[in-house]
């Protein structure tokens, strides 16, 4: 009996915690909404159709990204990029079509790394963040602001920028040689991201430092296949951005890694994945408080040796709130459903608690909330 009792207390806390995740709705979560909201999903259409339509009411996810150019197909296929005009209506759509609001995420680092080109019909050209380190942290945040403003007005609030890599190889096939780090010096990395985030707060866009714990150092392409940074790595400096902008109150989102680094974990897990990378690091030892966003699931670094069901479980129990499935190295809207069941089914297992799905939610729900999605 004092057993049974035991179990109803937990299950009634349990029972409340939800309901508080989901204080903006009139019904509490149900788990499979909470993990839908730990979702961030690619698709294609530059209209809204019936089968997104039905995936949003299906999967019910916390969040979509957007792109110009079909990966999968080399282009042959639409994405969701036009014209300012369909976008807008795009994105209007989507957030009509979701029950809960939704994160409408895009990558807008500038540079090579931009979305929205000027051959579109968009006006705001962000340089890359190797131009905008040579200049002002006053200038990075003004062409910032500019871009954060086109944003907005497009009816996008996630960006999935800016990167805090540090620029330790210059050549590194996904950072420098695309000009995507600020510098090689950590203090004016750390003054630009900070200048970058802080006119997209002020815009009304979430913005995402990557990659944790750093992707500057690497010889290989994470999109491709294993990078290993154990070697290169640098700690203090590679360290340093994501302290310093925590330190001074940073808390929106961090995106990991996927790169194995086994000073961090000798398990040579790639940091996405690690527990020791992610909780023990990022949270505990630098404080971050925010949401943690894997990168895209899908990428060679991780299904060279993980099926995409692993990986997302074990991205969750190493402390990762958003599994991004942004079906752009392949494309396969099923991947979406598999996740979504795999990580309930874990839960219902209890290989993942309850518990640890309501922490994730209610990061999730409380950036929404900063940034006006929900009351």
């Amino acid at each position: 009996m004092r057993r049974l009792l035991l179990t109803l207390v937990g299950l009634a806390a349990i029972a409340a915690s939800l309901t508080a995740c989901a204080s903006d709705d009139a019904d509490p979560l149900s788990l499979e909404d909470a993990v839908g909201q730990m979702l961030l999903i690619g698709f294609r259409g530059e209209t809204l159709d019936d089968e997104t339509t039905a995936l949003l009411d299906e999967i019910s996810p916390g969040g979509v990204i957007l792109f110009d150019y079909d990966g999968p197909s080399g282009g042959e296929q639409v994405r969701n990029i036009v014209s300012p005009e369909q976008l807008k209506a795009l994105t209007a759509d989507l957030q009509e079509a979701s029950e809960r609001p939704l994160l409408i995420a895009i990558d807008a680092e500038g540079g090579f790394v931009n979305r929205l080109k000027e051959d579109y019909g968009f006006e705001v050209q962000l340089p890359s963040h190797l131009t905008l380190g040579a200049g002002t942290s006053a200038e990075t945040e003004s062409l910032a602001a500019a871009s954060a403003r086109q944003l907005s007005y497009l009816g996008i609030n996630w960006n999935l920028a800016p990167v805090v890599d540090v620029n330790v190889f210059p050549e590194s096939p996904a950072i420098g040689y695309w000009e995507r780090s600020f510098s090689d010096d950590p203090d004016a990395v750390a003054d630009h991201a900070a200048a970058f985030a802080r006119a997209h707060r002020d815009e009304g866009v979430v913005s995402t430092l990557k990659h944790f714990p750093g992707h500057g150092s690497a010889v290989g392409d994470t999109h491709l296949g294993v990078t290993d940074v154990t070697d290169s790595f640098i700690r203090e400096a590679e360290l340093a951005p994501y302290r310093t902008l925590i330190d001074d109150g940073y808390d929106d989102v961090v995106m990991t890694a996927h790169v194995v680094n086994r000073n961090l974990d000798p398990s040579a897990r790639p940091a996405t994945l690690s527990r020791p990378i992610v909780t023990d690091l990022l949270r505990s030892e630098l404080g971050f408080n925010g949401v943690v966003l894997s990168d895209d699931m899908q990428m060679g670094a991780i299904l060279e040796q993980y099926s995409l069901e692993t990986a997302a479980i074990e991205a969750i129990k190493a402390g990762v709130d958003v599994i991004l499935i942004a079906n752009q190295n392949t494309y396969d809207i099923d991947h979406v459903r598999r996740v979504k069941a795999a990580i309930i089914a874990a839960v219902e297992r209890g290989e993942i608690t309850r518990q640890r799905i309501e922490g994730s939610v209610e990061r999730i729900l409380a950036l929404k909330r900063r940034y006006g999605l929900i009351d």
